[in-house]
């Protein structure tokens, strides 16, 4: 049985640790070691997580499946966006599962969740970015509505930037 529950402090090793391996897994052939294990020990530490987790426009949510983390959100709500004319969209920041958990349907549960807390505040729609070369993502994303609206780069380091794709999901 899968648990979706709002992390807190007290979670942050277990929490860094999920959203590090999941990044890892997802993302890790996508710039050289040195950059993604930079990225991933400077903005998924617990100093960091824990910073986002006290900011009260970040809301997290995680999913336990069968005792173990499996899967965790970030969704910041009236997140606007240059290439949206609604201001009240929500920014869905991140989605990330462990390998071993995919094709369970937990995402797809952790997505609706996040998209009933969107549709309560009143949100116009949800937007995220997705990297290109994520196909299985592009797809779940597709699947569940959205459309490209635009091009972006993450930063992943000083010298490396993945190109992701503008997704927007209107409400």
């Amino acid at each position: 049985m899968a648990a979706i529950t709002k992390p807190t402090t007290q979670d942050l090793p277990q929490l860094s640790v999920l959203a590090s391996k999941a990044l890892w897994e997802s993302h890790g052939h996508s710039a050289a070691y040195e950059d993604m294990n930079l990225y991933i020990t400077t903005r998924l530490s617990e100093e960091s997580l824990r910073a986002e987790l006290l900011d009260e426009r970040n809301i997290f949510h995680w999913m336990q499946h069968e005792g173990r983390p499996a899967g965790y959100s970030k969704i910041i709500l009236n997140s606007p966006l240059e290439l949206l004319a609604a201001q009240n969209v929500t920014k869905m920041e991140r989605l990330y599962f462990l390998a071993e958990f995919h094709g369970l349907g937990l995402a797809q549960q952790l997505f609706d969740f996040n998209l009933n807390i969107a549709k309560q505040a009143k949100q116009a729609g949800v937007w995220l970015y997705v990297w290109k070369e994520n196909h299985r993502a592009v797809a779940f994303y597709e699947k569940m509505g959205f459309e490209i609206v635009g091009e972006g780069l993450f930063k992943i380091s000083e010298t490396h930037y993945n190109p992701n794709h503008v997704m927007f999901l209107g409400l």
